[in-house]
C-alpha cells in the first residue's frame, strides 16, 4: 500500500490544500480540495472513498470529482462512511439544491454513485488493503482510519477532540508503523478547540500519552498561518514522540 498526501491543511490559500489521502491509485480516504491536483486520468481511476466526517473541508472534492468522471467510469464511485455522516450528504450536498443526486443518475440501477454505510470498527477489505473505521471524538458524528496490510498499518485521527475510545482502537492495531494525528489551534486558542472538538499541542500531548506504541508522529490539520507557532509548542508538549509536520505529497509505504 502506498499513500500520498493530497492535502492536511486546515484551510486553503498559498498553496494549501485540505484534507485528503490518495492510497495507491484508486481509493481516498477524505476528499479535501487537495484532490483537485491531480490528473484527469487519476480522478477517473478513484473507486473508492472512505469519509471521515461530512464537514466540508473533508468532502469538498467529492460532487467535482464524481460529476468530472462519472461520463468515463463503467462502475460507481463507492463512498464509505458511518450512517450519520452519509445521512448529511443526502441530506445537505447530493440533495439536488446544493449538487444532483449521483444516486439517481443516470438512474437507480446504475447509478454514478453509491453510499456504503460502515460503522466504527468495522473493516473494509480491498486485496490485501485493510480499512478500519475507528472512534473519534468531533462536532458532527466521526470516525478516524487504521489502514493496513499484512506488513504495517496506519492511524489516521480524522477531527477529533480527546477521546480514550480512539487511542483503545489504535492500542489494538498491530505494526503500528505510523500515526497522522490532527492538532487544528495552538495553545493559546484552547477555548476555541474546546468548542470545536479540535486538538491543541497540551492536548495533543495528553492524548498521545495513552499510546503504547511507538509509530512515527505527524501532524495534520494545522491552521494557516500558525503551523510554525503550533508546532513549536508540540514540540515543548509532546517533543518525546518526536512529532513532525505533514506535508503535501509526502508518501508512506504499508
Amino acid at each position: 500500500m502506498r499513500i500520498r498526501v493530497l492535502g492536511c491543511s486546515g484551510g486553503i490559500g498559498g498553496g494549501l490544500r485540505t484534507t485528503s489521502l490518495l492510497v495507491d491509485a484508486d481509493v481516498l480516504v477524505d476528499a479535501g480540495t487537495g484532490v483537485g491536483d491531480l490528473s484527469l486520468e487519476a480522478l477517473a481511476r478513484i473507486d473508492h472513498i472512505f469519509v471521515s466526517h461530512s464537514h466540508l473541508d473533508h468532502v469538498a472534492s467529492i460532487p467535482f470529482l464524481v460529476d468530472t468522471v462519472c461520463w468515463m467510469r463503467s462502475r460507481p464511485i463507492i463512498v464509505y462512511g458511518i450512517k450519520e455522516t452519509l445521512d448529511i450528504l443526502r441530506a445537505h450536498l447530493f440533495n439536488w439544491k446544493i449538487w444532483p443526486d449521483f444516486t439517481q443518475i443516470p438512474d437507480a440501477r446504475r447509478p454514478f454513485m453509491v453510499y456504503r454505510e460502515i460503522e466504527p470498527g468495522e473493516t473494509v477489505t480491498l486485496g490485501q488493503r485493510r480499512f478500519t473505521a475507528i472512534p473519534a471524538n468531533h462536532t458532527v458524528p466521526a470516525v478516524g482510519y487504521i489502514l493496513e496490510t499484512p506488513r504495517a498499518s496506519l492511524a489516521y485521527s480524522g477531527d477529533t477532540a480527546p477521546h480514550d475510545a480512539l487511542w483503545e482502537a489504535v492500542n489494538r492495531t498491530p505494526n503500528l508503523k505510523y500515526l497522522i494525528i490532527e492538532t487544528a489551534f495552538s495553545n493559546k486558542e484552547r477555548d476555541i478547540a474546546t468548542a470545536s472538538k479540535h486538538l491543541c499541542p497540551d492536548m495533543l500531548a495528553g492524548e498521545l500519552a495513552k499510546m503504547r506504541a511507538t509509530p512515527e508522529v505527524f501532524i495534520t490539520h494545522l491552521k494557516p498561518g500558525e503551523g510554525a507557532l503550533t508546532m513549536q509548542e508540540i514540540g515543548k508538549a509532546a517533543g518525546r514522540w518526536s512529532p513532525r509536520m505533514l506535508e503535501v505529497n509526502q508518501e508512506f509505504s504499508l
